[in-house]
């Protein structure tokens, strides 16, 4: 929600602004007549309903076309103007996650200042909720937000067109951040077209993630473009436009050599199919893994309580409707007048 400090020119943004919150203490000391000083920001991850990997093309990089959807499951990020002129400071509440310009949220801010030439720098806190390495685009979301942020310090210094084309320089997956939350992607992720949302806001997922990461790159090693599904990705985004979810167009190209990489994995899909008894539309591999999901139940099956191998268990549905707005895109949507009001649930044994 918005509100307004007695300085008529500041402006404060926070979903909870809490005045004793070390960053926000701090933020009230860097420059008084700064017409905004902090920001608080959701950052959803996605789900691939389907992955078609079609060529593998001469700079190494390959072509995919894939159904991206975000979902209500995401990180929460807090921006204050930091007195620096010289780097960001990041924190989390996850210990792993690196916190100089190997993290995406940095390489964002030093992009968005060689593109414009602003000379302001952030403290940042990341609450971490997604799961790393876990095929769901946290990390990804993560820079997409950072550029939409400061971007917003800065008065709006670039379009939002203009955000998503740099943004592609941070990563694949980062552009379809600044979709509106259901998108058709080609080339390497980074051409996104904009659908409308074909699942349901009422239909809940399941997130099953194991202990173990998939490395993307040793995936993309095993891939053998030879073995892969022949099925048009348009013919399948027709399918799911006019008949809904369904275990036949949720194809994901990256299952069988992720599946290598991590054999544990295909028995966890094995094992969730078996015990689900027809209670999910589909269960697939998110991106290049470790995510099961299960679509059509909110209900994780029993072994994943009863088995210490699968550590992260999420309960997630659909978020579209929730943060639609024309502008910002999707996942500043907490900077509507209106209360933002999300739908997720986390279990985490």
């Amino acid at each position: 929600m918005a509100s307004e400090s007695n300085t008529p020119t500041r402006r404060q943004v926070e979903v909870v602004y809490n005045p004793e919150e070390r960053i926000n203490k701090l933020a009230d000391e860097v420059d008084k007549e700064a017409p905004l000083s902090r920001l608080t920001l959701f950052s959803p991850c996605k789900v691939n309903v389907f992955l078609r990997i079609t060529n593998k093309r001469e700079d190494g990089f390959h072509d995919l076309a894939s159904l991206f959807h975000v979902i209500s499951l995401g990180d929460i990020l807090k921006f204050s103007l930091s007195p620096s002129k010289t780097k960001d400071s990041l924190s989390t509440n996850v210990s792993g996650v690196p916190l100089d310009d190997r993290n995406l949220i940095i390489k964002a801010l030093n992009l968005y200042r060689k593109k414009t030439g602003s000379e302001k720098f952030f403290w940042i806190h990341l609450d971490k909720k997604v799961p790393t390495g876990a095929g769901l685009g946290g990390g990804s979301s993560n820079a997409a937000t950072a550029l939409w942020a400061a971007n917003q310090f800065n008065g709006c210094l670039a379009t939002e067109k203009e955000l998503q084309e740099w943004s592609s320089e941070i990563g694949s997956d980062v552009p379809f951040f600044f979709s509106q939350g259901a998108a058709y992607c080609t080339g390497r992720g980074e051409v996104v077209q904009n659908i409308l949302p074909p699942v349901p806001l009422d239909i809940p997922m399941v997130l099953i993630k194991p202990q173990q990461a998939c490395s993307t790159a040793e995936v993309y090693k095993r891939l053998r473009l030879d073995q892969t599904s022949k099925v048009d990705p348009l013919t399948l985004l027709e399918k799911i436009s006019t008949n809904g979810i369904s275990q036949d167009v949720c194809i994901n190209d990256l299952e069988p050599p992720a599946f290598e990489v991590l054999p544990s994995l295909r028995r966890l899909k094995q094992r969730v199919n078996a015990a689900s008894r027809g209670q999910y539309d589909a269960v697939f591999m998110s991106g290049s893994g470790s995510t099961i999901v299960g679509i059509g139940s909110p209900d994780p099956p029993q072994f994943v309580y009863d088995d210490e191998e699968y550590h992260d268990v999420f309960l997630s549905e659909n978020l579209h409707q929730q943060v639609l707005v024309p502008h910002p895109p999707i996942f500043p949507g907490l900077l509507s007048e209106q209360p933002f009001v999300c739908s997720v649930g986390g279990v985490k044994k």
